[in-house]
């Protein structure tokens, strides 16, 4: 049984100047962004700091950057939370990884690196697409995109919380099940800015390259287990946490079911560890009951209620 998780949002929750007062106060925020920009061969923390957004949200360079300051804001904490398990949502799973002792840090960057450009790549610009769908239950959500695929993908690719589904696939069919969410009663069904239908089949050329990619490089067995993804388990197994990051990338993120899990095992409180609080938002919708702390800022490292 557990009792305290931390969890690391993904893309998303990035923002030019994100935790920047942590940066500035934390030497170990600093050093850690050094490290990432001697590790990709550029100033990725220049670009942390300072933007262009549109460079930011590239998802080349979203990936690595997230993972810089998710892990910069969990080495600033310096053991002020107790953690028994760690978890993310889709590119977090990474930080989690790195904090829990799977995965080289250094690694980690020019793993998420790729798993960007893979991933961007996968699907050529104007093909792919992705709908946030607000107020349907997840069931009719998935009954939709099944009756206006016409032969195309179109699939639930977040599960996010209850109420808030996100559909990923071929741009006309995320459009069609979009039009038809709404004649069926959704509050919202939003095109997504996004620049490929992430965790669809649609990635599967993606999942396959990476394959190959992730082989080359080491994964540990954690020191603290991370509830993955792909299976919905608390892995500690390195073998199974590799296999787990490929099959993610082609595969839902069934966020609502992690955080189910996680009271199901005795979990009080979650901590979202990085900048923003979008999984807080989340995880208050998927059970009231828990404990919920963000941790984005220098203020919130403070006041820490452990």
């Amino acid at each position: 049984m557990y009792k305290n998780a931390v969890v690391f949002p993904g893309q998303g929750s990035q923002s030019v100047g994100m935790l920047s007062d942590v940066i500035s106060e934390y030497s170990i925020a600093r050093e850690t962004l050094a490290q990432a920009d001697e590790s990709l061969g550029y100033s990725l923390s220049d670009l942390i700091l300072n933007g262009p957004a549109e460079k930011l949200n590239s998802t080349n360079h979203t990936q690595p950057a997230l993972v810089a300051a998710e892990v910069a804001m969990w080495r600033a904490l310096n053991g002020k939370i107790s953690c028994d398990v760690m978890a993310g949502h889709s590119l977090g799973e990474y930080s989690a990884l790195v904090c829990a002792g799977a995965l080289d840090y250094s690694d980690a960057l020019k793993l998420t690196r790729k798993r960007g450009e893979l991933m961007q790549k996968a699907v050529p610009d104007g093909v792919g697409g992705m709908a946030a769908v607000l107020g349907l239950a997840d069931e009719l959500v998935e009954k939709i995109c099944a009756d206006y695929a016409n032969d195309q993908v179109v699939q639930a690719a977040n599960y996010n919380s209850p109420g808030q589904l996100v559909v990923a696939g071929n741009k006309e069919a995320v459009e069609r099940v979009a039009v038809a969410c709404k004649e069926a009663g959704a509050k919202r069904a939003l095109i997504l800015p996004v620049s490929g239908p992430f965790h669809s089949a649609l990635m599967k050329p993606a999942a396959l390259e990476f394959a190959d990619f992730l082989a080359e490089f080491t994964i540990n067995d954690p020191r603290i287990p991370v509830l993955q993804n792909a299976s919905n388990k608390f892995e500690t197994s390195a073998d199974v946490i590799r296999a787990n990051l490929v099959k993610q990338i082609d595969h839902p993120v069934r966020w609502t079911d992690a955080v189910i899990q996680l009271a199901q095992n005795g979990v009080e409180k979650i901590y979202e560890v990085g900048p923003g609080k979008v999984l807080t938002g989340l995880n208050k919708r998927i059970n009231k009951e828990l404990s919920y702390q963000a941790v984005h800022s220098v203020s919130a490292i403070e006041s820490l209620s452990i």
